[in-house]
């Protein structure tokens, strides 16, 4: 049974209280179909378990297979740095079919974020070392697909389909 590692940490994008009885870990990357196929129901999940719930989001770009995957984890980390990540986490996994750079530029034009400011992270990689960080603690949780989620700090390899992963975060909170 493969567990997270590093646990949850401040260094991590979270939603929901810190407090809450239930964890949801995802690694993912915002341009793998799969990711993008399981993104509503665990916006379903958040929903439904509300405060229960604490959902946080780690990068994992298949950059051999997604050639998009890396820069618009860095753009989500640039909006980030704005006050912004979910809204882009939102309108990327929303928009997968649309990941150039232009794309992202007008992602953060309609988020309302400082333009030049995350061009000029864009183009310099600013945020690259933090998702990489990411990535090496997806590597030592055992993480070798996207997406993969964690429950309360152990990998959750059942079905992610609403249903599945609904219950299966109610049972880890009961």
């Amino acid at each position: 049974m493969s567990r997270l590692t590093p646990p949850v940490s401040e260094a991590d994008h979270r939603s929901g209280p810190d407090d809450a009885p239930v964890t949801l870990v995802e690694y993912g990357d915002f341009e793998c179909p799969h990711c993008g196929a399981a993104y509503p129901y665990v916006e379903d999940a958040r929903r439904e378990m509300g405060p229960c719930l604490r959902f946080v989001y780690r990068y994992f770009p298949l950059k051999e297979m997604h050639p998009h995957a890396m820069h618009a984890a860095e753009a989500a980390e640039a909006a980030g740095a704005q006050g912004r990540f979910w809204q882009m986490h939102g309108m990327l996994f929303e928009h997968q079919d649309a990941l150039e750079d232009a794309d992202l530029v007008r992602y953060a034009e309609a988020l309302h974020l400082d333009g030049k400011r995350f061009a000029s992270e864009l183009a310099s990689e600013a945020h690259a070392e933090r998702i990489r960080e990411d990535i090496r603690s997806g590597i030592r949780s055992g993480v070798n697909g996207t997406p993969t989620f964690f429950i309360n700090g152990v990998r959750y390899d059942g079905s992610w389909e609403a249903s599945d992963l609904l219950a299966a975060l109610e049972a880890a909170g009961a």
